[in-house]
């Protein structure tokens, strides 16, 4: 366990989405257990402030159906999607054996039904599971094809009642253009939606964007490779970029 002490929550409910990325070490694919235990070892201190966190995985790290689909014409793309969607729930089975391996009380809850290995959504059970300390792992996207996991995580979200998204990436934040190309790049500490769509920055994909603009759900993207930046995003500190209906960059 860390020494340093995690501030409390800012926030009662978080849904911290983790993309397939996150799963696995920089430039290869499959899942890295050295790698998962270090994010488990994070989410574990964090959980200890006492918040209730639902996460939804990714699952780039072994197949995006997106992609996939469309580098092979002998998968019809809604295929290729639900392959993505199964990556998902490899991802969450892998995270929850860190996770209660260091302790942390959790459950799966699979969009597909598959209950030798998890159980259905709903959302009831999700925030029960939640109110009784328990970290739950949402996987397999909304189970529909054609709905990447910032949109799941962003729908997540909205039903469980969160107050904010927390996006776990393996860059600092938001830029005003790629910093490996930049190096004088800006990166914003706080930004509105309105100045995400004007300068169109990839925040997250453009549908997931939309429902939390709508419903003013904050954004907070952040680097989790830097240890305690779980906890910290979830502290509410000034990490990485939080993205409100009247953030100033």
């Amino acid at each position: 366990m860390s020494d340093e002490k995690t501030a409390a929550p800012a926030w009662k409910r978080v849904l911290l989405k983790i993309s397939g990325e996150c799963f696995c070490r920089e430039g290869e694919s499959g899942i890295s257990m050295s790698e998962v235990t270090d994010m488990a070892e994070q989410i574990r201190d964090a959980r200890q402030t006492g918040v209730e966190l639902a996460i939804v995985c990714g699952g780039g790290n072994i197949l995006r159906g997106r992609d996939f689909s469309e580098s092979s014409s002998t998968i019809v793309p809604a295929t290729a999607h639900y392959m993505g969607m199964l990556a998902t729930v490899i991802n969450a089975l892998a995270l929850q054996d860190a996770l209660e391996k260091a302790g942390v009380a959790t459950r799966v809850q699979s969009a597909i039904r598959m209950e030798g290995v998890a159980e259905p959504f709903i959302r009831r059970r999700c925030i029960r599971h939640l109110e009784k300390g328990r970290v739950v792992i949402l996987a397999a996207g909304t189970g529909s094809p054609f709905v990447t996991t910032d949109t799941a995580a962003a729908l997540r979200a909205r039903e469980i009642d969160a107050s904010v998204v927390l996006k776990a990436t393996k860059v600092d934040g938001v830029f005003s253009e790629d910093p490996l190309k930049n190096p004088h790049a800006i990166r914003y500490t706080e930004i509105s939606y309105r100045e995400v769509l004007s300068q169109n920055l990839q925040v997250m994909d453009a549908q997931a964007f939309h429902h939390c603009m709508e419903h003013r759900l904050p954004i907070v993207i952040f680097n989790y490779r830097r240890p305690g930046n779980i906890g910290r995003a979830i502290a509410g500190e000034s990490i990485g970029t939080r993205v409100t209906a009247n953030g100033t960059s």
